[in-house]
């Protein structure tokens, strides 16, 4: 496990997200974490909201006793427990900095803390040097709001690879957008490391065949995939997990425990544009010092995700977020992604309006 002793640089990391934010001298701001988030990155968020002049304060929960399954890569955290206080205290602040374990990003008091005015950004729970390796910068910003553009517009996509994906996404009247890792206006969040392209489907828009290869990576297990995993997708649910190896049998068991029919269903699809995300850094480092955020990240990926997806008024805490390698993604008639590179001439390209404020609910 490395060292969390805090360093200047990672202090000087903080300070230019929330500064890329907007925070400013005497905005206030909520530090929200919980009895288990990386105290390296809450105390460095405190000190580097200090050198700017913002007036953090704290909000710390207890986190929620372990209970019979494993919970990982939610989104989700369920720390808040609908509290009207802690939610009113939130969304009354400039921003929200949010160092839960999981995040409140697919939770459902999300809405209510977006709409009291506050914008929320995700330090993902990560070493301090994987954020400083994928600080967002303003390079990142044009290319993912092309990108955010691109699919908002978009009706269908297509999702094809040599090792057997075909997937089939009506993205028409979802909710799209893109991340760069910064959220500047009210309204909005963002989870850094940034750079993802995403949409939340409507109900029954989801159909065809993900093969999970060699190589590909499990986020919730926090681990590469060492034996292929074939998912059928029926009207946006996991109708079968095929796959002779233990990927497949430990996908199976998770999925059965839960006993829940939402668990299996489409969260967010989406695809990475971060040049500065990297798919091979995720060997290099411990379970406990990453999240994997930089994972969901990395340019050319498809990810697929299932579990909590508000906009098809689905909730449930069981999550998978499933980077997938080498797949061409058309949306429209259109390829932005071809065998998992990244068609980097098509967001250079393209017009930049002036602004970009992050995702908004």
């Amino acid at each position: 496990m490395l060292s969390e002793r805090i360093n200047r640089n990672w202090i000087q990391a903080f300070r230019d997200t929330f500064e890329l934010c907007r925070i400013k001298a005497g905005d206030s701001v909520a530090i929200l974490s919980e009895s288990q988030s990386r105290q390296c990155n809450v105390l460095m968020a405190e000190l580097a909201l200090a050198e700017i002049g913002a007036i953090p304060f704290h909000i710390q929960m207890p986190s929620r006793p372990a209970g019979p399954i494993p919970i990982r890569s939610t989104g989700a955290s369920q720390v808040l427990r609908g509290l009207s206080p802690v939610v009113t205290a939130l969304g009354s602040s400039a921003m929200v900095a949010d160092l839960t374990v999981e995040g409140i990003l697919h939770a459902p008091e999300l809405p209510a803390i977006l709409q009291g005015g506050a914008r929320s950004l995700y330090i993902s729970n990560d070493h301090p040097e994987i954020l400083e390796r994928c600080k967002p910068d303003r390079a990142l910003r044009d290319r993912v709001l092309v990108g955010s553009q691109l699919l908002r517009n978009a009706k269908h996509m297509r999702v094809q690879s040599a090792a057997g994906t075909d997937l089939s996404i009506e993205v028409a009247g979802s909710r799209a957008g893109g991340n760069w890792g910064v959220c500047e206006e009210p309204g909005t969040l963002a989870h850094w490391p940034g750079g993802l392209i995403a949409c939340f489907p409507r109900r029954n828009a989801v159909n065809g065949t993900l093969v999970l290869d060699a190589g590909d990576i499990n986020l919730t297990f926090k681990k590469y995939i060492d034996s292929a995993v074939t998912l059928r997708i029926e009207n946006d649910y996991v109708k079968s997990i095929e796959g002779r190896g233990y990927d497949a049998e430990m996908m199976r068991s998770y999925y059965e425990s839960w006993n829940e029919s939402e668990a299996y269903a489409v969260s967010h699809i989406g695809w990475g544009m971060n040049p500065g995300a990297r798919w091979d850094s995720f060997v290099m480092y411990d379970k406990g010092d990453t999240n994997g955020t930089e994972q969901r990240a990395y340019a050319g990926n498809f990810l697929y995700s299932t579990g909590a997806n508000l906009f098809a008024q689905r909730e449930t805490v069981c999550h998978f977020d499933l980077p997938v390698r080498n797949c061409t993604i058309t949306v429209d008639d259109v390829v932005v992604v071809q065998d998992g590179h990244l068609n980097n001439g098509l967001f250079e390209q393209s017009p930049v309006p002036a602004k970009v404020s992050g995702a908004r609910f």
